[in-house]
């Protein structure tokens, strides 16, 4: 059976909501994701508390620049004590084989995975953007890409999950998108719920308005938790 790590999205715009919902989220919660809007708020302090509490963090700044820039941040985000990354794939391979070399020679090495295509895409953005692959295929792509360039995996939609892991048996494959069947989808386009996103090969599952929005955000995880191990 495939299993997977649950990671709750701290989707909140600054430390005292973050210290807030903390205080609200049930201990067994190990993984946590620190995404832009918190991380520009607030800067590295942010992650303090999670460092504190034996967190484990995820940040996402889905980083998309020039390799030596890439490569720099890496490196300084891996002195602030982060144990997963997101880079983008479409950052080339220079940009992606320095990150994964930056990363290499830290003292506690980040995981890093690459975004494939934002789970708010669909194939009519493709079609605007001038991509003439599917959905499934771009992932493939872009995945082999980053696997070859020495990045650890990929953030992909549950959807791609099962082409990435047969051509990447060994892959990290980050699913966000996550939605039990009566979520509300928001601005998600590819969704899925807990137990197919761990069906397909998913190791690690992101999971944030759900959870964090949550009237009840300890039964909440409970329930992912539940549908993710069924």
């Amino acid at each position: 059976m495939n299993k997977a790590d649950l990671i709750v999205a701290l989707d909140v715009p600054n430390a005292e909501a973050m210290e807030a919902k903390l205080r609200e989220l049930p201990e067994f919660i190990e993984w946590y994701k620190v995404g832009l809007e918190l991380f520009c708020a607030e800067g590295p302090a942010v992650l303090e508390p999670l460092k504190k509490r034996g967190k484990k963090i995820f940040l996402d700044l889905k980083l998309h620049d020039i390799p030596r820039t890439v490569g720099n941040a890496v490196k300084t985000a891996a002195g602030h004590g982060v144990n997963l990354m997101t880079v983008h794939a479409i950052g080339g391979r220079a940009m992606l084989e320095e990150a994964a070399k930056a990363a290499a020679e830290c003292n506690n090495p980040p995981k890093l995975v690459a975004v494939t295509t934002l789970t708010s895409l669909g194939q009519d953005d493709f079609a605007d953007l001038g991509i003439d692959r599917t959905v499934s295929e771009q992932a493939v792509e872009l995945g082999r890409l980053a696997i070859s360039s020495g990045i650890d995996g990929m953030v992909t939609s549950a959807h791609e999950a099962k082409a990435l892991r047969d051509a990447f048996p060994d892959a990290i494959l980050v699913t966000p998108g996550i939605r039990m069947p009566e979520g509300d989808m928001g601005d998600q386009k590819r969704v899925a719920t807990p137990s197919f996103a761990v069906e397909q090969g998913a190791t690690h599952l992101v999971i944030g308005r759900p959870i964090v929005q949550a009237e009840d955000p300890t039964a909440a995880a409970t329930a992912m938790l539940n549908d993710m191990n069924k």
